[in-house]
């Protein structure tokens, strides 16, 4: 990637946004209006939501930072308050923190399914979490994280850590968040931080008419996007907003299904972002899968802040000049 490309110059603007830059590093950001992330165990039916029971996250640390960094994870036992029980607690998460080389770049931790390569890298750390009251609703720390123990990644300009959430026994699912954070006992945002996944698995916030936003990057290479949602029980609407969409429809899966729709992209969408709207019908808590690919299968980032702002449409006026 060039050094003038669209993504290193909106990288390099994001530094400069401080309070944006600190919600950025909430996994999922307030902005996304998402209620958490979900994993299931490993025996759960499909049909609650979760295709293939692992999620990966991405937390990216500026290439210039030497001090430790935290990541950490908000009720990261499945049992108590946010978590979905299906017959009786009996769930095993795990959460692994990888850096080093390949544990970005290596093409099959970025795919959407788990394959061979989803752990590359360096295994900084595993956990994995039952039902546990001490950790019901509190938060747990990977760290402290030496930035160079990440991957240097050149196009983000920073260092790029790993972690790959998956159940490994049981049937209930495991609702959690994220945040990279400069402490290892609070919520303090690193400067110039961020965190992106390529795929979301995630429950909706349980309202009626509740608008989630999901924020794929489009880079200057994209002709067209398709969107892939999975069990969505038709209870929702998707909408695309950007610099050139103004509320284009796109295809809604039903109950342990998936579904599809491709999009054209123009030339104005490159470098910025696409505003996935999803809007509920009702006020159930429904979980589902979502992420986007290109026109060559390869899938595209969600960045926890849209890089280049939430994107606004571009009316096209006409003015006639009368003689």
């Amino acid at each position: 990637m060039s050094l003038n490309s669209p993504l290193r110059r909106l990288l390099l603007a994001f530094l400069l946004l401080g309070p944006v830059a600190a919600r950025a590093q909430a996994v999922p950001n307030p902005g996304e209006n998402i209620a958490y992330l979900v994993t299931f165990g490993a025996q759960a039916d499909k049909s609650w939501g979760d295709d293939d029971f692992t999620s990966t996250y991405f937390f990216l640390v500026p290439k210039e930072r030497r001090q430790p960094v935290y990541i950490r994870v908000f009720d990261p036992d499945c049992g108590g308050r946010h978590d979905e029980a299906k017959f009786g607690w009996n769930t095993q998460t795990e959460f692994s923190l990888y850096g080093g080389p390949g544990a970005h770049s290596t093409a099959d931790a970025r795919s959407p399914e788990p394959k061979a390569g989803l752990r590359a890298g360096t295994p900084l750390k595993s956990v994995s979490f039952g039902p546990d009251a001490r950790l019901d609703n509190q938060w747990y720390t990977f760290g402290p994280l030496n930035p160079l123990e990440g991957e240097l990644v050149p196009e983000f300009q920073g260092y790029v850590f790993k972690v790959v959430v998956q159940g490994k026994k049981g049937d209930d699912g495991n609702l959690y968040r994220f945040f990279l954070s400069s402490s290892p006992a609070q919520n303090v945002a690193v400067e110039g931080g961020n965190a992106f996944t390529y795929e979301y698995a995630i429950r909706l916030t349980p309202e009626r008419n509740a608008v989630t936003h999901l924020y794929p990057f489009i880079n200057e290479h994209v002709v067209s996007i398709k969107q892939s949602n999975f069990d969505a029980d038709d209870d929702l609407g998707i909408k695309l907003y950007s610099v050139a969409k103004n509320g284009h429809d796109a295809t809604v899966s039903g109950d342990t299904r998936w579904a599809s729709s491709t999009h054209p992209v123009s030339p104005k969408e490159h470098g910025l972002s696409i505003d996935m709207q999803l809007t509920s019908r009702s006020r159930a808590a429904n979980d589902l899968v979502f992420y986007v690919t290109d026109q060559y299968d390869t899938a595209l980032p969600f960045f926890a802040i849209p890089l280049g702002g939430p994107p606004k449409y571009r009316y096209d006026v006409d003015v006639k000049i009368r003689r």
